[in-house]
């Protein structure tokens, strides 16, 4: 897969917020692989946070949608997730979603608008905002804007535990198989759960697979599921559905371990 010059896209997005958002923009900062310098051509989305000063009416939401969208500037990555967020939102120490819109398009990806939280589906999970706030507090690449160490709040310990068990929670419970087979999508079920961990143990967030090569380093087990969730990034076999329930399991209990909530 040949490299992918992300930068005048970037540029562009910041260019169009700003003429959307007006005196509203406050800043945009990567978040996600770009954020870790995990970005990986073909795999890997362009996950972005936008701030604005106030709530924004429906109508600026749709504007900024319509502009963004794939079909309008074309994203060069498998796709776009931008979340926007208040100013207070983001300085908030909460892990309640938040956001004023939502937006996931792409040429891999299924377009997606979402102008409300309360829109969202459940189903979906609201765990996601709380921890990608506070990775862009400790690694958001600012675009726009002031530093996002002084833009995002960190969440309290034990919301941010809690949130990591819902993460788990929500991939346990996705649809797939359960038996020794290579499972698509194991991997990345997997290096979450690494992720989830490492942030538990070392107060650090790491790209996933960083996070897999920090576990291994520290003589975690079972090594194999993480070996091989690794080296499915490259195209190499995914774990059985077992293994990674296996894995997941065990990353919950250990976080379960310094909780109220019972698995």
């Amino acid at each position: 897969m040949p490299d992918i010059d992300v930068e005048p896209y970037l540029e562009a997005l910041v260019e169009t917020a700003r003429d959307v958002l007006g005196a509203e923009f406050v800043g945009a900062y990567a978040a996600g692989s770009l954020a870790m310098n995990a970005f990986h051509p073909g795999r890997s989305d362009i996950d972005i946070a936008l701030l604005c000063r106030d709530p924004l009416s429906e109508a600026v939401k749709r504007e900024l949608i319509a502009r963004l969208r794939h079909n309008a500037l074309p994203c060069p990555a498998r796709g776009l997730e931008l979340v926007v967020y208040t100013v207070a939102t983001a300085q908030s120490d909460t892990g309640e979603p938040g956001f004023e819109l939502e937006l996931n398009d792409g040429p891999a990806m299924a377009f997606r608008q979402t102008l409300r939280p309360a829109d969202r589906p459940a189903a979906d999970g609201t765990f996601w905002y709380g921890l990608d706030r506070s990775i862009l507090r400790q690694s958001g690449r600012v675009l726009a804007g002031p530093p996002a160490s002084e833009t995002f709040a960190e969440l309290p310990p034990e919301e941010l535990r809690s949130l990591l068990v819902d993460s788990l929670d929500w991939w346990m419970a996705l649809p797939g198989p359960a038996d020794d087979q290579p499972a698509p999508g194991s991997d990345d079920a997997v290096l979450g759960a690494c992720r989830a961990l490492v942030r538990h143990r070392y107060g650090r967030w790491l790209s996933k697979v960083d996070a897999g090569r920090r576990l291994l380093e520290g003589g975690y087990q079972p090594a194999e599921t993480i070996e091989q969730s690794i080296t499915a990034r490259s195209g190499e076999s995914p774990p059985s559905g077992r293994q990674a329930r296996t894995f997941q399991e065990g990353v919950l209990r250990e976080l379960l371990a310094v909780t109220d909530r019972s698995a």
